[in-house]
Order: C-alpha cells, then structure tokens, then sequence
C-alpha cells in the first residue's frame, strides 16, 4: 500500500505500538493523546514471552528489557500459601527472555521514543473533536483548533473508546464483572526471581519488574461496582488480604500510602462482529478488552499494532487489510477474554474455580504460535 497517512487516537500501549510499526513501513503518523503523558500509572505489568517476541520484531527488545525485570518462571501457590509449581516459560527469541515486569511508565517511555524515532508525532493534551470519515479520507478537527485530512484512522483509545461509539454507536457498553483489581507497588525481596500467583477466592499475584521493586495484585470481589476515596485506600487494599495466604499478609503491611494504591473496577467487552467501517478501525483495548487474570491486555494490544501495520503494508485497500487484521487477530483475542472471565468467575464462585498453572500453560501454548 502506498504510504498513508494515518492518525491514531490514543497514545497509550496499543496506540504508541501502531505508531512503531507502521512508522517503521514508511506510514505518515500523528497520534493524539487527551493527557499530557505524565499521569501513567505508577504500578508495573507483567507481560510473557509472545509480548517480548513481538517488541523485539520491531527492533526494541534491547531497550525493553533493559527498563524491567526479566523473569523464567512462574510459582502456584495455593490459597493457603504452599508451593504448587515452579513452572519455567519458554523464552520464543533465542537470548531473550520469556517474561518481563516493568514498570509502566518505563514502558510508555520505551515505546514512546520509539515512535518518534519512526517518524510519529505525537501530540499530548490533544483530543479530536470531531473525526468524519468522508468516503476518501478521514477528516479531524482538533482540541488546539487545527484540523487534518488523514488516509486511514486507528482508534486506540482504550475501554471506554469515543472512536468505538462513532463508528459502532450500538455497541455494548464495557460489562463490570463483579471484580476488581487492586495494585501496589513493594521493594523486592532479596532472591525474588519469578512471578508469584495465589490461586483462590482472592486472586494475588506478585511480579518482580526491576532489581528495586516488585508489584502486588488482588483480584476481590466487590459487589455494586462501589466507588472508593483515595483516603483510606491502603486500609482497604490491606482488609481484602487479610484472609489471604500468610506470606501476603505480611507483605500487605507495607500497603500504607493511599496515594499509591490503584484501585481499578474490572470490566470486559468483546465486538465479535466487525472492527472496522470504512477507513476507520479499532485495535487494543477498544474491541476486546479483557480483565488482567492472564497479563495479556497489553500483550493482545501490541500485537494488534503489529498485525495491522503488516496487513496495511500488504494490501492495496485499506478495506481489505482491516479484514485481513481481524481474520488474524479474532480467536486469539477471543481466547484471552473469555479464558480471563472463566478465571473471574471462578474465584467469584459463579464457575469452578480454574487451576491457574493449568490455564497459563493453555494460554502459552496458543500464544507460543506465530501471531
């Protein structure tokens, strides 16, 4: 396809991933991003090898892996806090590693000076509003007061995506799954050198992302999707692993500091139908977002950018790309959402509980095959 021009809407993972890849196959890019880039949040994201395969086809695995913590194994523990398994993940780049933690504004910053050095320009605190698809071109009008005509729009712009109510104005809204999700950062401990997950009704997971620190989650069940002040944060977050296996409860002790607990509502949506109309389309977490029980709603993000970017250099009409995107992306995607609500609705007690080394070891295996 000739070299278009192509506004990408979102700036986060998924946007800044496309803004990579298709800068690296000569696309005229512009990315808009509503924040000024300061306000990522401060905790880490685990992200496995399909992930790191996926960066270092792009160039970056150097520098990625140098901004966190790479990792070999994965540790079950049950609810009561005995090992299970220690199960290696295999690495799909031949040096590299299988899983990494880092933190997520070193991975912005990372994917950030990538797509500038591709030739993005990316323009922070800066929303679209208005975006017409006029048959041959994407029109914009812009927050700043400028507009643009653009050959193709990507719409990046994460769960509650204005780019999905656009194009698919009846489309469901994100399902709250009756969990959510809790986030701290720890120092880590001294020979901390996997990723730690704690099967039961509370789900927790500890993942080392530098050689400083490590990050704590729990999945907790918190009926009527309640809405809680920064101020008493901690408290709560240390309330909901009090039941939890002894060696969380000691750590959650050092859960003091309201300000840095992200406390975030679990919701999930999938668009089984179409993601695109006309020369508009969807990648990340605007189509098919999922809870965090696999670590794959980044991962699922940056691979989207990778295959988009590849069907548009393939093909001569951007129509036949966005469905060759799709074909490729949809079942795999599919599996990560629906595997992750089987995983929530276990520990929820609306489902059977789901063996978490059982389901890492399905997810890796699909994951493992080419994207």
């Amino acid at each position: 396809m000739k070299q278009l021009r192509v506004l990408v809407v979102g700036g986060g993972i998924g946007g800044l991933t496309a803004a990579i890849a298709l800068g690296q196959r000569g696309f005229d890019v512009t990315v808009i991003e509503r924040s000024d880039g300061n306000g990522v949040e401060g905790v880490g994201i685990s992200q496995q090898a399909n992930v790191v395969r996926a960066l270092g086809g792009l160039g970056l695995a150097e520098e990625y892996v140098a901004a966190g913590f790479a990792y070999r194994w994965t540790e079950i523990y049950a609810p009561g806090g005995s090992l299970v398994a220690r199960v290696p993940v295999r690495s799909l780049i031949e040096g590299y590693p299988a899983s990494m933690g880092i933190p997520r504004p070193a991975l912005h910053r990372v994917l950030g000076q990538a797509a500038r050095r591709a030739g993005a320009t990316i323009r922070p605190g800066t929303v679209a509003t208005g975006i017409a698809d006029a048959g041959s071109a994407v029109n914009a009008v812009f927050s700043d007061g400028t507009e643009g005509s653009f050959d193709i729009a990507v719409g990046a712009d994460g769960i509650y995506s204005q780019m999905r109510k656009l194009i698919f104005p009846r489309a469901p809204d994100p399902e709250f799954t009756g969990q959510s999700v809790w986030r701290y950062n720890l120092p880590r401990p001294k020979g901390f050198d996997a990723m730690q997950v704690y099967n039961g009704p509370t789900g927790v997971g500890l993942v080392p992302m530098s050689d400083e620190h490590i990050y704590l989650y729990a999945t907790t069940p918190e009926a009527g999707n309640p809405v809680f002040p920064t101020e008493g944060l901690a408290a709560r977050m240390r309330e909901r692993l009090a039941g939890c296996a002894p060696a969380i409860r000691e750590i959650a002790e050092r859960i003091t500091e309201d300000a840095k607990v992200v406390y975030r509502p679990l919701e999930a949506i999938f668009i089984s139908g179409p993601w695109h109309k006309g020369r508009i389309v969807l990648l990340g977490d605007a189509i098919h977002a999922t809870t965090p029980h696999l670590g794959q709603g980044g991962g699922m993000a940056i691979e989207d950018a990778v295959v988009l970017a590849e069907e548009l250099a393939r093909h001569a009409e951007p129509e036949d790309a966005f469905t060759a995107y799709r074909a490729r992306r949809l079942e795999r995607c599919r599996f990560v959402v629906e595997k992750s609500l089987e995983i929530c609705r276990g520990q929820l007690g609306l489902g059977p509980l789901i063996d978490n080394a059982r389901a890492g070891a399905e997810m890796n295996a699909l994951l493992a095959q080419p994207i």
